[in-house]
């Protein structure tokens, strides 16, 4: 692909103000996380209290995160998100209020943590929704890469800068700057043109839908068998392939001898590979499933690497491709589970993949923790990677069978026309027979069966994209058969 195609979602204006706010508020960000991280560990010495510390930030999401999902499809969002901004802005500051006077000490670290994780998941769908509305859908999975990029831009700078600093003055002077950042979100908030936002569907798409809000967002999840798929590999790699932020801080601390500096140094070259993983994302035309696989593999099979490395150096060289499989199986999850869903339930649908990745973080970081301290980090990284290479195969096979279920579908569906017209011909042909030409010009023909089956096509897009295909059975196959594209599953 073209350079400009690689970077196409920047013709929108509204896009590129949210990127360049994203990329100032993702430096504090991530300034944060170093400082977290190391903070917990200096004054505990125990891999496991960092990855409480994550689990901490993931648990309000298993509850409130469907909430979240409900509000992105019922309620407007830039009011709700600029309370979000003031709320993320006064935790950071309260975060270096205790790194600075001690008030509180690790309680309080854990207890700003979990206020953090509630926040963050109602905020979260509600931003996704929101944020996929500055540009067209065929520019979606292009921003959703190039937000990749800033992402990880902005981590080579947070923590690159975040490591010189905890190293000089210590985390303090991290959160300050982070609650600081959250100013650029708010003054993107108020700079986006709402006339120029791609909604994708008619007005009606933005109204409540009538079934309800959370069960209707499960039961429509349940008749999306890809999808699922697709979110519970990523809940696997998520958990055990990519809780990076407890594997390399024990590993430093360890094995490799490398202390804050080489902690710093190692999630820097991780942030460099993720830089490397949304290039190779947005230069995709298309990511599709057969991406989600290969990139499960090669992080998987790197994984087991990076626990026989064995020096510091070594370990980078491994980690780096790693992470940048890591955006891109991030991306690509988040690009299918958005254009293979209807705009209507794209709220709960994000709220879905927000739950999984802090399922994942629950499970995998004290899990990972408690590994590396009572088995050894080398021997947490090989486990790990053989489990998640295993499964990605697993995944691999269910969703070829699913996807050529659907492909088997889409090419049956002329045979299952010709049949229809032909059992219809036979109807009317022996009414015919022997009659004038009068009486057989008034008989009904089958060239006027096509008509009930375009009206449901051009009628209702939101079904074809649903995924319905009992529908088929009920004589409109053709025209929804036709109409849902298997290749976009």
């Amino acid at each position: 692909m073209a350079l400009g195609a690689t970077f196409a979602a920047l013709r929108h204006r509204n896009y590129r103000i949210w990127a360049g706010a994203g990329f100032v508020s993702i430096i504090g960000t991530w300034m944060q996380v170093l400082g977290v991280n190391w903070y917990v560990l200096a004054k505990t010495g125990s891999a496991t209290s960092m990855g409480l510390t994550v689990l901490l930030q993931a648990l309000p999401t298993l509850v409130l995160s469907v909430w979240g999902g409900a509000l992105a499809d019922r309620v407007p969002a830039k009011p709700l998100l600029i309370v979000a901004q003031a709320a993320h802005a006064a935790l950071a500051a309260g975060l270096a209020v205790v790194a600075i006077t001690g008030t509180g000490g690790l309680p309080a670290i854990y207890a700003i943590s979990l206020v953090t994780g509630a926040v963050s998941a109602i905020e979260g769908p509600v931003m996704g929704r929101w944020a996929s509305t500055l540009v067209d859908r065929e520019s979606l999975g292009n921003a959703l890469a190039l937000g990749s990029l800033t992402n990880s831009a902005g981590r080579i700078l947070g923590m690159s800068l975040g490591a010189v600093v905890v190293a000089a003055v210590g985390p303090a002077l991290l959160f300050a700057v982070n609650s600081a950042s959250f100013v650029a979100v708010v003054v993107a908030l108020f700079a986006v043109r709402e006339g120029e936002r791609h909604t994708g569907e008619p007005a009606a798409a933005d109204a409540a839908p009538a079934d309800g809000g959370i069960r209707a967002g499960f039961r429509y999840l349940l008749r999306q068998p890809v999808v699922l798929v697709a979110l519970a590999l990523s809940f696997v790699l998520g958990s055990l392939g990519r809780n990076y932020q407890v594997t390399m801080a024990a590993m430093s601390d360890g094995p490799l001898r490398g202390g804050a500096s080489g902690y710093g140094f190692l999630s820097t070259v991780f942030a460099v590979g993720t830089v490397v993983g949304a290039l190779v994302a947005a230069r995709r035309r298309e990511l599709g499933y057969g991406m989600l696989v290969g990139a499960g593999l090669l992080a998987s099979s790197l994984q087991i690497v990076a626990g026989l490395a064995p020096g510091t150096l070594g370990f980078a060289a491994v980690i780096l491709p790693v992470a940048a499989a890591a955006v891109v199986i991030d991306t690509t999850v988040g690009a299918r589970a958005q254009l293979d869903t209807e705009y209507a339930m794209r709220g709960r649908v994000l709220a879905a993949l927000a739950v999984t990745g802090s399922v994942s973080a629950a499970v995998g970081a004290p899990l990972l923790g408690w590994l590396a301290e009572y088995v050894g980090p080398r021997q947490t990284l090989v486990l790990a990677g053989t489990v998640t290479a295993v499964a990605t195969v697993v995944a691999g096979v269910a969703l070829d069978r699913l996807r050529e279920r659907r492909f088997t579908l889409a090419l049956a569906a002329p045979a299952v026309r010709r049949r229809v017209v032909a059992r219809a011909a036979r109807v009317v042909r022996p009414a015919s027979v022997g009659l004038g030409a009068a009486r057989h010009a008034a008989l009904p023909r089958p060239a006027a069966l096509p008509a009930p089956s375009r009206a449901p096509v051009a009628g209702a897009p939101s079904t074809v994209l649903s995924g319905a295909a009992p529908a088929a059975l009920s004589g409109a196959a053709p025209a929804v058969l036709a109409g849902a594209s298997p290749a976009g599953r």
